[in-house]
């Protein structure tokens, strides 16, 4: 067998989820490129409540607008003097005491419907209107950096549509079929041996596969964090990486649920952030969702589909510990459409100027690449600490 260990990586990837060997982590995508700096997106599928997440207690119509959903700001962490934060975010709470965490807030994408697909759509590909731009931004920024090796990869059914485009993207979906046998593994293993490149890949999803008891295999939040970091903190490893989250589409019971997501978010981001280590220092991370919610609470405990929201940074060179947000106010003039919370950032600027000083690459050029069509919105600068 050991002439067969050059097995090109699609086929090895597909080889693997067959053999049961890779039941981890559904939703990530990695992309490897030359350089010493990660950078992490971690989309928030169904829209999520910015209002509930950063919470402007301050602003005396969020009580008013809320009712028995408005979160009392004594169970938050205050921020400052006008935002706090949903009280199951502690992990993130923690990072913003360490002035590594920026929440940005009334952002959203150019988009300006309430349609979940075409809201995730604008978002992924930075065009202006659902459709219109083929590629992802993500895929784009890849390729606006040196290239180490050939391929992303996308831990998901299919290649999420933020790293679609120019750069060839591999992914492999979890398998429902039994798991393999150690036999089986045994084998596979000594047939990527001699391949460096492989056997790196392999040893994570022996590792990965290890963490997991049971055929939930790496779904916990905390198990996709964990596998992040192991895949980035390998010398030759991808720099890149998407984390797909979903399930924030809370019209009703929002309470309840918002808390379990929020939790959810904050266990993967602290075991991000811990299996990272030293590489911390060089990684930054976005989190953002397609849309926000409604100011008002809905009849059933909820929100309905609404425009600004609130994205969030992480990071160990962040300039953090801070909210930048040009508050338009809740009062019912100040809503967007008499409803939603108006935009005032524009959610390509952030990400531009993120990624622009994250790789030290001019902020009008990664604008153009990631977002020609998206709007006018400056790339935000001074995110992060100079060197």
């Amino acid at each position: 067998m050991s002439g067969h260990h050059h097995l090109p990586r699609r086929d090895f990837l597909r080889f693997a989820a067959l053999g049961g060997a890779m039941l981890v982590a559904p939703r990530m995508a990695l992309a490897a490129v030359e350089t010493d700096r990660r950078f992490v997106f971690i989309i928030q599928r169904g829209a999520a409540d910015g209002l509930n997440i950063v919470v402007p207690y301050g602003d005396p119509d969020y009580a008013k607008l809320r009712g028995g959903l408005a979160i009392d700001p004594a169970r938050t962490n205050r921020l400052d003097g006008h935002f706090a934060l949903h009280p199951a975010l502690e992990r993130v709470a923690g990072l913003y005491a360490d002035r590594q965490a920026i929440f940005v807030h009334a952002t959203a994408s150019p988009y300006r419907d309430r349609s979940h697909f075409d809201g995730q759509n604008v978002l992924e590909t930075g065009g202006a209107l659902p459709y219109e731009v083929r590629d992802g931004w993500l895929n784009r920024l890849v390729g606006l950096l040196p290239r180490a090796r050939d391929e992303a990869i996308a831990f998901a059914p299919t290649v999420p549509p933020a790293l679609r485009g120019r750069v060839e993207v591999a992914s492999y979906a979890p398998s429902s079929l039994p798991q393999a046998s150690d036999d089986l593994l045994l084998r596979v293993g000594r047939l990527y041996q001699n391949d460096p490149q492989l056997h790196a890949l392999w040893d994570a999803a022996r590792e990965a596969r290890g963490m997991v008891p049971d055929e939930n295999a790496g779904r916990a939040p905390a198990d996709l964090g964990r596998l992040a970091a192991t895949f980035l903190t390998r010398p030759d490893g991808p720099r890149i990486a998407m984390l797909e989250t979903g399930g924030w589409d809370t019209h009703s019971g929002q309470d309840y649920r918002l808390t379990a997501q929020l939790k959810a978010l904050d266990q993967m981001v602290g075991a991000l952030r811990d299996g990272l280590g030293d590489a911390w220092a060089d990684t930054v991370v976005v989190v953002a969702t397609e849309f926000g919610r409604t100011a008002a609470a809905n009849g059933t405990g909820g929100t309905d589909h609404g425009t600004g929201s609130a994205a969030m940074l992480f990071g160990g060179g962040l300039k953090g510990g801070r909210v930048i947000a040009d508050w338009p106010g809740l009062a019912q003039a100040q809503l967007y459409q008499g409803r939603d919370l108006k935009p005032t950032t524009g959610l390509d600027g952030v990400i531009a100027g993120l990624a622009a000083e994250t790789f030290a690459i001019e902020p009008e050029r990664v604008q153009r690449a990631l977002f020609a069509q998206a709007s006018t919105t400056r790339p935000l600068e001074g995110l992060i600490r100079s060197v």
